[in-house]
Parts: C-alpha cells; structure tokens; sequence
C-alpha cells in the first residue's frame, strides 16, 4: 500500500504570494449563479503564473530562454529525492548539499524551514549560488524549493541563470511540511501552456506509508 503526498499550495485569495504584492493575489470571481436565476455555477480565476506551486522556464531569466512548453512531462515524472535541511537558517549551500550523497540524474526536493510557514518571509531559505554549481557538476536533472522563489538578494539572480544554462528544471512553491526525507515517485503536471516564462502546477509525490 503506498501514500499520497499532496505537495502543491491551495490557490485561493488569501495565499501567500511574492513579496505580498498585491497584483500577484490571486482573483477568484463569480460569473453566473443559481441564485441569480441562472442554470450554471461558473467561476472565473485571474492569477500570476508564478503563483504557489509552479514550473518555471528559462525565459523568466534568460532573454532568448526557452518557454514553458519547451519542458516535457517526462522531465516532471520520477523518482525524486526529498532532502531535509530544515537546519539551514538563512540558505542551501554547496556544503549543506555535500552532506547528502546526491547522484547523478537526481531529482531533488529541498525540504526547508519554508514548508512550516503559509505566510510569505521576506528571509525565506534559498539556494544559494555555490550550491546550484554543485548540483550542477553533479548532473541533477531538476530542483524543487518550498520557497516561491529558489533565490533572494543575489545580483544578477546567479542560481536561476546558472541552472537554467544547463538544463536542470527548477519547480518552486512545494509544501515538503509532512513528507519526510527519502526517495519518491514524484509527479508534477503544469498547465499545458505555451509561449510564457512559467505555469501553475498539481505537485504530488507517491511512497512511504
């Protein structure tokens, strides 16, 4: 019997969202109700693609990056690696990531202080410039952060560009708060757009009991 993890962030008005700017709320708006005499229940939803859990594309950092189509459901679906470095207070670094024996063509889920809090922290963990070389040279396929952003007050947004440049995908708004570390079959399915920097997704991880 295996378990389900749900690791995605609830889309509703009240989410956290970047920075708390207001136009990256989500808008959840009524267009046709029963009680007004009509036959359907409709509902209309105005969001930030990098709103809670989302597939970013090269092009949010890259000028001529490639865009959210350009990414296969096949690099989305997997075994994955949940890492716990709840211990990091401020970042992920290539010391941290040392510690975990991580290998080539991983897919790896950084597990932080992030998951514990449903409001947006200024501070957030992030990773950390010399941490995306490491999982660079070691051939990571992809990285997912519980943080809506995998980095903070980094000139240039080094860990992005760096990552993007060489193919490793990054997912960010994952909630890891009760998956505890180990190997899952992980499952992330954007919205099937196309021509844009970044898409909404249904994360989920199956293992464990």
């Amino acid at each position: 019997m295996f378990k389900l993890h749900d690791i995605s962030m609830t889309i509703e008005p009240s989410m956290q969202v970047y920075k708390n700017k207001a136009p990256k709320m989500p808008n959840i708006s009524n267009v046709s109700n029963h009680d007004d005499g009509e036959a359907v229940y409709e509902s209309r939803l105005d969001m930030d693609v990098h709103g809670g859990t989302h597939v970013d594309a090269p092009l949010h950092m890259l000028k001529d990056g490639e865009t959210i189509e350009t990414i296969g459901l096949e690099q989305l679906v997997g075994m994955a690696r949940v890492v716990d470095l709840t211990h990091c207070a401020d970042s992920v670094t290539r010391a941290d990531l040392e510690r975990l024996s991580l290998q080539r063509n991983d897919w790896v889920l950084l597990k932080t202080r992030n998951s514990f809090s449903e409001a947006f922290d200024p501070g957030f963990v992030f990773l950390r410039e010399d941490g995306a070389r490491y999982l660079i040279e070691l051939g990571i396929r992809g990285v997912g952060t519980d943080a809506l952003g995998i980095e903070r007050g980094q000139a240039g947004h080094p860990t992005h560009r760096l990552l993007f440049r060489n193919n490793v995908v990054i997912v960010e708004g994952l909630r890891l708060k009760d998956v505890a570390a180990g190997s899952y079959f992980m499952v992330i399915a954007p919205l099937k757009l196309t021509g844009i920097d970044a898409a909404p997704a249904r994360a989920f991880l199956i293992g464990g009991m």
